[in-house]
């Protein structure tokens, strides 16, 4: 019997304050309920601009508290009033001078179930992060959420195979990758990593990006946001590379262990012969 989860991801432009920004995310999330999904993500640091393109003392004001901030609270009401699992990327902080790139994960009931924190943080020409993220300290958890196993990645994590893996390992059955990548960086790269993390880790990816240029920099956030299925087949179109939009989709997670049986990644995978690729 198939097992079908609508599943939705906004990638939007930055209205201009953190009010306004998690308004639209509010409507958006409110759409896709009435559209029947039961799960949604938003792009990374989803209620503030893309502040990395400029390094500046004054954007650790967007930080807040996990769980315990505003915008997570808020977010857990909207989870309780539309019953759908919420993925919801912001700018942590976890004590004076302890900052992190986070996504904390609601649950359909609006309970808190947990967050990953980013754990590859870039440090080149319009993406100063460094300047503002420590790098992740709490692994690669997976969430046992409503609609299943959920796990999330953040941006320039997708970089980098050995995430995506252990998220494979640990049950993933969809994984968020909430982004905010321009278009003269990345873009040749967008449509190809993520649809190869699904085929080798044969799971569900949500690819989430901005759009638009923003008061901080020019960097061209190209949107193209998507969903891709184990055999890293787009999941319906992708989004406009231009305008916010609403993606919704249905993911038959049956296709996970159909796949699993034809390819057989994982019974084939050879940790004894692996020991080389953590060597400093």
């Amino acid at each position: 019997m198939a097992n079908i989860v609508r599943a939705a991801l906004v990638q939007t432009k930055w209205t201009g304050d953190s009010e306004s920004m998690i308004e639209l995310h509010e409507k958006y999330a409110r759409a896709a309920a009435e559209q029947g999904a039961k799960v949604i993500g938003f792009q990374e640091v989803f209620n503030a601009p893309y502040f990395c393109q400029v390094q500046e003392a004054e954007h650790y004001r967007w930080a807040e508290a996990v769980p315990d901030g505003p915008t997570v609270r808020r977010m857990r009401e909207l989870a309780r009033e539309t019953g759908m699992v919420i993925v919801v990327p912001v700018y942590e902080v976890e004590q004076s001078g302890f900052y992190y790139n986070t996504a904390a994960v609601i649950d359909a009931d609006g309970s808190y179930l947990g967050k990953y924190r980013k754990h590859h943080i870039p440090q080149v020409k319009g993406f100063w992060e460094k300047y503002y993220f420590k790098p992740g300290n709490l692994g690669w958890p997976v969430f046992d959420t409503a609609v299943g196993k959920v796990g999330v990645y953040i941006c320039y994590d997708r970089h980098f195979p050995e995430g995506w893996r252990e998220l494979g390992l640990a049950g993933a059955q969809l994984v968020y990758n909430p982004s905010a990548t321009s278009r003269g960086l990345s873009a040749y790269l967008w449509q190809l990593e993520q649809p190869a993390a699904a085929v080798a880790n044969e799971y569900f990816i949500a690819a989430i990006n901005r759009v638009g240029t923003e008061e901080y920099g020019d960097n061209d956030f190209y949107g193209t946001s998507y969903f891709v299925d184990p055999r890293g087949q787009f999941v319906g179109d992708v989004a406009s590379d231009k305008e916010e939009e609403l993606i919704v989709r249905d993911l038959d997670f049956g296709l996970i262990d159909e796949v699993r049986r034809q390819w057989a990644f994982y019974r084939d995978r050879r940790p004894d012969a692996y020991e080389g690729l953590v060597r400093p």
